[in-house]
């Protein structure tokens, strides 16, 4: 097994205005005075890391220390300000709930547009169609657009596509908590055995009961910084005493 993800000394800095502003207008004319403040925010500072192909990692942290920004930097979404993101293989990225869809459009189309913004071609997406719907279980609401969907049809709609077209690395952020306890239960079975067919997941939670029970290695990031970096069950004990403190 090879390396497929690489984060060699990578930093990313947001540029934040710090100026307090009413309206568009009152933006547009401080602007144009050059009287906009702006402060740099460091999510992540000099973070190196590899992962193998066929690992499952859990990436673990206070809110604001740096795991989505992480997850979005190796899903290619943010380039990072220094350093290099590497990867291997097709990624396919359940970041932000309803991202790639258009909320206009139904589940039936969607589907294939959120399947092409994936990176799959449209007879993949025809073959695994019923194998996506069936998982979904959405069948009544198809040709429903999806701005009428709940979170949690949403959610399953997400997960069915990313999860059935076979990508070579999968990254979840915090997705699996949405939706009934039964659709969570079967999500994580799906995972589980994406981990046996040598798929390498990426995976950031709060549920720490969750990243013990899915993964093998746990990154522990705080304010950018890598704290921990290592076996699941150590990594999480120190957190969660750290956290405890």
């Amino acid at each position: 097994m090879g390396e497929i993800i690489c984060m060699d000394h990578v930093s990313m800095s947001f540029r934040i205005n710090k100026t307090r502003t009413s309206s568009l207008k009152e933006y547009v004319i401080a602007k144009a005075r050059r009287q906009l403040l702006y402060e740099n925010f460091h999510a992540l500072d000099d973070v190196s890391f590899s992962i193998q192909q066929g690992d499952v990692v859990g990436i673990i942290g206070r809110n604001g220390s740096g795991k989505s920004t992480t997850l979005k930097l190796i899903s290619g979404i943010y380039r990072p300000t220094a350093g290099q993101v590497r990867t291997a293989g097709r990624i396919a990225p359940m970041l932000e709930l309803g991202s790639g869809f258009d909320f206009e459009l139904s589940g039936r189309e969607n589907i294939f547009l959120n399947g092409a913004i994936l990176g799959f071609d449209e007879a993949m997406l025809k073959r695994k169609y019923n194998e996506i719907v069936s998982f979904s279980e959405i069948e009544s609401f198809l040709d429903q657009p999806i701005k009428t969907y709940s979170s949690g049809m949403l959610m399953r709609l997400a997960f069915s596509i990313a999860t059935l077209v076979e990508p070579e690395i999968l990254i979840v952020d915090e997705i699996l908590a949405v939706g009934d306890e039964a659709f969570q239960r079967k999500s994580r079975r799906r995972i589980m055995q994406m981990m046996e067919d040598g798929t390498t997941v990426l995976m950031v939670s709060h549920d720490i009961d969750v990243i013990r029970q899915l993964c093998k290695r746990v990154i522990w990031l705080d304010h950018g910084h890598i704290m921990a970096d290592g076996e699941t069950q150590e990594v999480c004990d120190r957190y969660q005493a750290y956290m405890a403190d």
